[in-house]
């Protein structure tokens, strides 16, 4: 990979980056911070959080910023890349004493401009319900009674309103925990008493027994260690969660069913994110790669290596990922072998995730290609943006001929000995329904797809350390590594938090590195079990991206990554918010 400049021009923070688009630019002036400006010192604090909600304002400006800091809780008008930030009037401001926030998020069906439904987590297990707009607390969940916290003591560590309800939200714990709640009931002044609902590998869910409907409504318990972030799938009906254990588990979450798994290549997994059409997820954590999996496959289809630490959080680029329609003579092949490949990808969001992937294209329409953009952050001070294209997403489908090749830089080298897929831009690629196989049962491919941009070696096949037969039935059989599940009254509290490490890079792992890890873990699953299988294919099986860009962009770790229409938001743990608008976005104010 290309490098900027030498060591000092390497440790320098850049205020702005180039694409295939254009130009991105950090808009200091629409900044947002603690009024002071001051950087946080962020030692032994929680990360900075940031939530979005838009109001619907008549003016025009309707959107809303609320952001953590330390025991502070923020609420301002956002001005993206229009005005410049004006901290000296935020519309709430709360300091919190005995705990702090970590994390947040707005109900966008309820959201009006003179109302704002925000739930809030804190690092003591309380989960509050607050109106910044009108300054009220509305409602206090998992509070203390008789100096005991009755539902969960361990810190929040995600909390989401569920999809498309007004009242329903899940909450997250280091506990491994999960919480399904309703704003309009209680959570009683005893401590609740669970039945078992549904179990499975290494999962159990339990519903809250009483006379009357009281919180939880259902409580999950899933793998060993922190349950660091979940995300629901665009159309609400699947929930991604990553825990410290390695692993993402996929489940159903009407039906409590687990869809399935994918395991890191080393240490827990911390953040996770769903592509906008539901049918890829991207994981990242302390293996410092950002790891993408097939929802319909049930695999690992690529591996990003660019961070030099801990991977923070991902994201996907709803606004830059692409559907272009290709010229059909670009492709070789029959007809029937085509059009039994391709899938119709709508532009409707609106439209069911699972019945719009599931259509296809008619023999008469055009074929449809795919370019999907995320990016990373993470405790390296580096935003990395990727690109996921056809020639990964689709191997066996012959390469389009139309490719340029995109440069990168200030990346950071890859692994020996591991395959190495450029990134390009597509004006014509093409595509297959990875979905049409059953899940779970692919196999990987013996040979790894190549770009254009490559010279194509003789030893490019990159699969010598492929997965035998009984390996690989003995992965579909047994799917994940199993551990005993544990009921509510046998469960011990596994509240478990260390501090982040710096410069914790792909290059320290070694075999000795699985003792460690369950060390770290506390999990029953040996990681060498698992290498080399579905959960967790080599590095040498699967293509390895590079990412388009990777550039040092903070003083302190990045811990918010958040892709906007005209702009994008990273924030950094010294309490930072910066805006980096997109090329042709810049008001002439600025």
């Amino acid at each position: 990979m290309a490098a900027e400049g030498g060591g000092k021009e390497m440790n320098e923070i850049k205020t702005q980056f180039t694409t295939r688009e254009g130009v991105y630019k950090l808009l200091t002036h629409s900044e947002y911070s603690r009024p002071n400006r001051v950087p946080f010192n962020s030692q032994g604090s929680n990360p900075v959080k940031v939530s979005f909600v838009n109001v619907n304002d008549q003016s025009g400006n309707g959107d809303r910023i609320c952001f953590n800091v330390g025991r502070e809780l923020y609420f301002y008008i956002y001005k993206g890349v229009r005005k410049a930030a004006d901290l000296s009037k935020p519309i709430d401001k709360r300091i919190y004493k005995g705990t702090q926030p970590t994390c947040h998020d707005f109900n966008h069906l309820t959201a009006t401009a003179e109302s704002v439904s925000l739930l809030v987590g804190f690092s003591a297990g309380q989960v509050q319900l607050i109106d910044p707009i009108k300054k009220e607390t509305s409602k206090l969940f998992n509070e203390e009674v008789r100096v005991r916290r009755l539902i969960d003591k361990s810190r929040v560590t995600c909390v989401k309103w569920v999809p498309g309800s007004e009242s329903l939200f899940l909450v997250s714990h280091a506990s491994g925990n999960m919480y399904l709640y309703n704003v309009e009931h209680t959570c009683g002044t005893t401590a609740p008493h669970y039945q078992l609902l549904k179990q499975g590998e290494n999962y159990s869910v339990h519903t809250c027994k009483s006379k009357s409907t009281r919180n939880p409504l259902l409580k999950w318990t899933v793998g060993e260690g922190a349950l660091n972030e979940f995300a629901f799938s665009p159309d609400g009906k699947f929930l991604a969660c990553v825990s410290q254990d390695g692993f993402l588990r996929v489940f159903n979450f009407d039906a409590v069913e687990l869809h399935g798994t994918m395991k890191s290549y080393f240490g827990g997994l911390l953040c996770v994110c769903w592509s906008p059409d539901g049918k890829y997820i991207v994981a990242g954590g302390e293996d410092d790669l950002v790891t993408v999996w097939s929802f319909f496959d049930c695999r690992v289809i690529a591996r990003g290596h660019g961070h030099k630490s801990w991977v923070s959080v991902v994201a996907f680029d709803h606004y830059t990922t692409s559907v272009e329609e290709s010229d059909p003579m670009e492709f070789s092949g029959s007809d029937e072998d085509f059009q039994d490949q391709m899938i119709h990808f709508g532009r409707d969001r609106a439209n069911s995730t699972q019945s719009r992937l599931s259509k296809r294209n008619s023999t008469d329409s055009r074929p449809v290609s795919v370019t999907y953009r995320f990016g990373s952050v993470g405790q390296d001070t580096q935003l990395c943006l990727w690109d996921l294209t056809e020639d990964i997403l689709f191997p066996h489908l012959p390469l389009s001929r139309t490719r340029t090749h995109t440069n990168v830089m200030n990346a950071t080298s890859p692994p020996a000995g591991a395959t190495i897929i450029t990134n390009t831009s597509s004006n014509t690629t093409n595509g297959n329904n990875s979905g049409a196989n059953t899940p779970g049962i692919n196999s990987l491919s013996t040979t790894l797809p190549r770009s254009n941009s490559l010279p194509h070696s003789a030893g490019g096949g990159g699969g010598g350390g492929g997965i035998g037969g009984g390996i690989m039935d003995s992965a579909i059989a047994t799917g994940v590594s199993k551990f005993a599940t544990l009921s509510l009254h046998d469960r011990k509290e596994r509240h478990h938090e260390k501090d982040h490490k710096r410069n914790h890079s792909m290059g320290h792992i070694s075999s000795k590195s699985s003792d460690k890890l369950n060390l770290l873990t506390k999990t029953k699953t040996d990681p060498a079990k698992t290498l080399g299988t579905l959960l967790c294919p080599r590095m040498e099986d699967v293509p390895l991206l590079e990412p388009l860009i990777c550039k040092k962009i903070a003083h302190e770790r990045l811990t918010v990554l958040i892709f906007l229409e005209d702009c994008l938001v990273t924030a950094c743990q010294e309490g930072f918010i910066c805006t980096w608008a997109r090329p042709g976005k810049v008001v002439s104010s600025f």
